[in-house]
C-alpha cells in the first residue's frame, strides 16, 4: 500500500520517525532495514505467517455487533474481538511475524520490553514455539500490578528482568532492553512491541498489525454491504493496535479515525499520559516523535492505571496523524476507563483490558447518529487487570 501515511525510504512520516541510534546498533538496525520487506513479502513468509495466524493464533477474530452498547449510545457499534486471539490481545499478530523475521536473520536470542505484559506474554509464547531464548524487560511497578502475566511469561520459559530506574514502567523497560541490545549486538534480536523505536520498527509493526483492518473491511462488508465504517476507535500508548485498526483506512478520508490516550488522573493533573495534549517534538527510543518532556528536554514520567498506556510518547505514525489532523486524538481518565470496562462487562458480557476500556470510554463523549457505523478495536481481554477491577468493584 503506497500512501502519504506510510514511512518513506528513510523511515519518516512527515517530520516524524527516522533512526536515532548509537553507532553500536547501526549494523543491527541496518540489517533489519535491508531485509524486513524482502522477508515479509516473500511467499515462504506469507505462507507460514498466515498458517500460524489461522491455526495457532485463531484468526480471523470476530467483528461483533454489540446490540446493548449500540442501543445505549446510538448507531451501530461493532467490536473487533482481538481479545479472542491466543494470548489475549493483538500483540501476537506482531510477535508471530517478527519471530519469523528473527529466525530468517539467524538470531538465537530474543529480547523484548513490556508494560501491561501482553507483549511479553506474546513474545514468550512465540519463543517457546520456536525454541529461542527469551528475555523480557518489565518495569518493577508493572511486575507488581500485572502479576498474572509475569507468571505466564515465566511458565513459558522467559526470563523476566525488572527495570528499577525512573518510574519503573514501560519507558524504563524499553531503556533497559535497548541497553541490553547494545551489549549483545550480534546474536540478539530486539522484538519491539509497538509502532515505536528506530526505523524500520514502526513500519514493520504497523504492517504486521494491518491484519486487523484487513479483516474489518471484508467482515464489515458481510455485515453491512460496505467495507468502510464511519468511525474507527482505538486506544493509543505507543499505538500498535491503533495502527493495525487504522491501516487500511488511512487514505479513506470519509472514515473518521479516533485515537484515545490515557488522561490518568486528568490531563492537567501532572499524573497523565495524554501525549498529544502534553507533548512536544523530540527524540524517544530511537525515533523523532511527540513526547512528554520538560524545558530541558528530559522525559516527564507518565502515569496511567493501565500499564500498556503508561508511556511518555506515541509512535511517529500517530504523531503524524495528529499533526496532519488525519486522526482525532481524545483521552479518558482512569475513572472513565474503569466505568467503561464495567459497563461493557455488564451490557455485553465481555471483560476488556484496561487499555481497551479507554477506547470505549469516549463513546459517551461523541455525538453519534442513529445510522453511524462505529468499529471499536477491542485490543485485549481483562484477565490481567482483574486485581484492579476487584479493588474497584461496586456491588
Amino acid at each position: 500500500m503506497k500512501s502519504k501515511f506510510q514511512a518513506d525510504k528513510n523511515g519518516y512520516y512527515g517530520q516524524f520517525g527516522g533512526a536515532f541510534i548509537p553507532e553500536l546498533l547501526y549494523s543491527n538496525v541496518k540489517e533489519l532495514e535491508d531485509n524486513y520487506l524482502k522477508i515479509i513479502e516473500s511467499e515462504a513468509f506469507q505462507k507460514e505467517y498466515k498458517y500460524l495466524l489461522k491455526d495457532y493464533v485463531g484468526r480471523p477474530t470476530p467483528l461483533y455487533l454489540a446490540p446493548r452498547l449500540s442501543e445505549k449510545y446510538g448507531g451501530h457499534i461493532y467490536l473487533k474481538r482481538e481479545d479472542l486471539n491466543h494470548t489475549g490481545a493483538h500483540k501476537v499478530n506482531n510477535t508471530i511475524g517478527q519471530i519469523l523475521i528473527a529466525k530468517q536473520l539467524g538470531k538465537k536470542r530474543i529480547i523484548a520490553e513490556t508494560g501491561a505484559g501482553q507483549h511479553g506474554v506474546a513474545t514468550a509464547t512465540v519463543c517457546a514455539l520456536m525454541d529461542l531464548e527469551c528475555i523480557i524487560f518489565m518495569g518493577e511497578v508493572d511486575i507488581k500490578r500485572q502479576a498474572p502475566n509475569v507468571a505466564r511469561m515465566k511458565m513459558l520459559g522467559a526470563k523476566v528482568v525488572p527495570a528499577k530506574s525512573g518510574s519503573k514502567t514501560l519507558k524504563d523497560a524499553t531503556n533497559e532492553a535497548m541497553r541490553n541490545w547494545i551489549g549483545n549486538p550480534k546474536d540478539t534480536y530486539y522484538l519491539i512491541g509497538s509502532v515505536v523505536g528506530p526505523h524500520p520498527y514502526p513500519d514493520m509493526v504497523a504492517r504486521l498489525q494491518a491484519i486487523i483492518s484487513e479483516e474489518i473491511k471484508w467482515q464489515l462488508k458481510e455485515h453491512t454491504g460496505k467495507e468502510n465504517p464511519d468511525t474507527v476507535i482505538a486506544c493509543v500508548g505507543g499505538g500498535s493496535n491503533a495502527a493495525g485498526a487504522f491501516y487500511h483506512y488511512l487514505d479513506e478520508e470519509n472514515v473518521e479515525l479516533i485515537a484515545v490516550e490515557a488522561a490518568g488522573l486528568g490531563v492537567d493533573s501532572g499524573e497523565s499520559a495524554a501525549t498529544s495534549r502534553l507533548g512536544e517534538v523530540g527524540v524517544l527510543h530511537g525515533s523523532k516523535t511527540i513526547l512528554m518532556q520538560d524545558e530541558y528536554g528530559q522525559v516527564i514520567e507518565p502515569y496511567s492505571i493501565s500499564a500498556g498506556l503508561d508511556y511518555p510518547g506515541i509512535g511517529p505514525l500517530h504523531a503524524f496523524l495528529n499533526e496532519s489532523d488525519r486522526a482525532i486524538f481524545m483521552n479518558a481518565t482512569d475513572q472513565e476507563a474503569l466505568d467503561a470496562a464495567f459497563e461493557l462487562t455488564r451490557l455485553e458480557g465481555i471483560i476488556p483490558a484496561l487499555e481497551t476500556a479507554h477506547a470505549l470510554a469516549v463513546l459517551g463523549k461523541m455525538k453519534i447518529s442513529k445510522d453511524q457505523v462505529i468499529v471499536v478495536n477491542l485490543s485485549g481481554r481483562g484477565d490481567k487487570d482483574l486485581e484492579i477491577y476487584i479493588k474497584n468493584l461496586k456491588e
